[in-house]
């Protein structure tokens, strides 16, 4: 079964050439041999559930981040914080996965509540890109990448709020799909910036993304901002030869130069291949880009520490051991000993921009530049029908390379993170 898609696999049980006993035995057998290597889990189901194959996903194994609620399965986001949380309820996108036949073998690591982008936030272990050991694998799904890639599962779930399924997908060489934002329910899935977040598929193959995507998308009356409308996908599209008619857009900023020359000439090469497809290259200019980054890292870390508040060691997580002499003290002592430097910085900077003095300068201004983003995409849609462009500046780096300079870390958010507030506000 190695290297065999997601479909592939579904139609060799549907045609009992495979069980689907054998199937979740052969993926079983991988992990043990193969996780001690790459670190992706931080829990392991082994318990195989039914035999049933009428339904679409016919019981093959599926990984999801550490951040879906499932229940009564631990969910703890890589975060000493929730390190036996263990949910009441299923997230929705699990529950239309399980109409499905869904099996999950459960949870893959990621950087702590989905923050950072190398995998060394974590407070489980360190997941390393299985193509080259010595390399961070992305981030913060990098564990999903990394399992997809390693072939210890046929998919997998995850979530993007800036990059954190695109960097890792292309930086282990597998296939991401990211919906439009309102596509797929967040509910059950713990946030963390609201505005942004987006649930999706890391797989071999684009079909593999389809199957999953068709499933997983729909109206929730749970989810205040899903669409009321099932997107299905017209099948004829897997018979199209080449791209005549489609007009592709390559926005000069994307390629400064603080783009590596290599990241640069394949991406470039890509477009050759389009061009011999009959693509019609347009290049149009994003001048709101330069805001990008600034603009992410006011808006995300004020919609961060939002959603962190619950995380008190009373409602949800551990209480500190340390004596207090206040209700304010003991907030502090339990954040100070169970979140780890990222989440604390982030939870420090919006105490700073949403502050009563500053909430005009910073978050309200940013905000305003958000729109200004937003209407560079929708002109620029007018034209074209398809964005080109490297899904990060460079190539994987060595773990630990960038843990120290956490501003070099965040400029690697800069391209695709308008993308994300596009969808947002389209």
């Amino acid at each position: 079964m190695k290297d065999l898609s997601l479909i592939e696999i579904i139609d060799l049980i549907k045609s009992w050439k495979k069980t689907s006993k054998e199937v979740f035995d052969y993926f079983i057998n991988r992990i043990e041999k193969y996780d001690s290597k790459i670190n992706s889990f931080n829990y392991i189901n082994k318990d195989w559930l039914s035999s049933d194959t009428s339904w679409k996903l016919a019981w093959v194994p599926i990984w999801v981040k550490d951040i879906f609620c499932e229940i009564w399965i631990p969910t703890t986001c890589s975060s000493k914080m929730l390190e036996n949380f263990k949910p009441p309820y299923d997230a929705t996108v699990i529950k239309n996965l399980k109409k499905e036949s869904f099996s999950s073998i459960w949870k893959l690591n990621m950087d702590e509540f989905a923050m950072w982008s190398t995998t060394e936030s974590s407070y489980t272990k360190k997941t390393i890109n299985p193509w080259w050991t010595n390399k961070i694998p992305g981030g913060s799904s990098w564990w999903s990448a990394a399992s997809v890639a390693a072939w210890l599962c046929p998919a997998s779930l995850w979530t993007d709020t800036g990059w954190s399924i695109r960097q890792p997908a292309s930086m282990c060489w597998v296939v991401w799909f990211k919906p439009s934002y309102w596509r797929v329910s967040r509910f059950g899935v713990i946030p963390m910036a609201s505005s942004l977040d987006c649930p999706g598929t890391l797989t071999k193959t684009v079909r593999d993304a389809w199957l999953l995507y068709e499933i997983m998308n729909w109206w929730d009356e749970k989810e205040d901002t899903s669409i009321d409308w099932k997107d299905i996908i017209d099948p004829s599209i897997w018979e199209q030869k080449d791209l005549k008619w489609i007009k592709v857009w390559l926005p000069k900023e994307y390629f400064e130069e603080w783009i590596d020359e290599w990241v640069k000439k394949t991406i470039l090469e890509a477009v050759d291949k389009l061009k011999d497809m009959w693509a019609e290259i347009k290049e149009i200019s994003l001048p709101m880009t330069k805001y990008a980054i600034a603009t992410y890292y006011i808006l995300m870390p004020a919609e961060v520490s939002t959603n962190l508040w619950r995380f008190d060691g009373l409602r949800y997580g551990y209480s500190s051991d340390k004596l207090y002499q206040n209700i304010d003290e003991f907030y502090s002592n339990n954040r100070w000993d169970w979140f780890w430097d990222e989440v604390q910085r982030r939870i420090i900077i919006w105490s700073y921009v949403l502050s009563a003095w500053f909430y005009d300068s910073y978050y309200k201004k940013a905000s305003q530049v958000r729109t200004l983003i937003i209407q560079d995409f929708k002109k620029a849609f007018e034209e074209v029908d398809i964005i080109a462009g490297p899904v990060s500046p460079s190539v994987a780096w060595n773990i630990w390379e960038k843990i120290d300079d956490p501003i070099k870390m965040y400029y690697l958010m800069h391209i695709l993170f308008q993308q994300a507030l596009l969808d947002y506000q389209q």
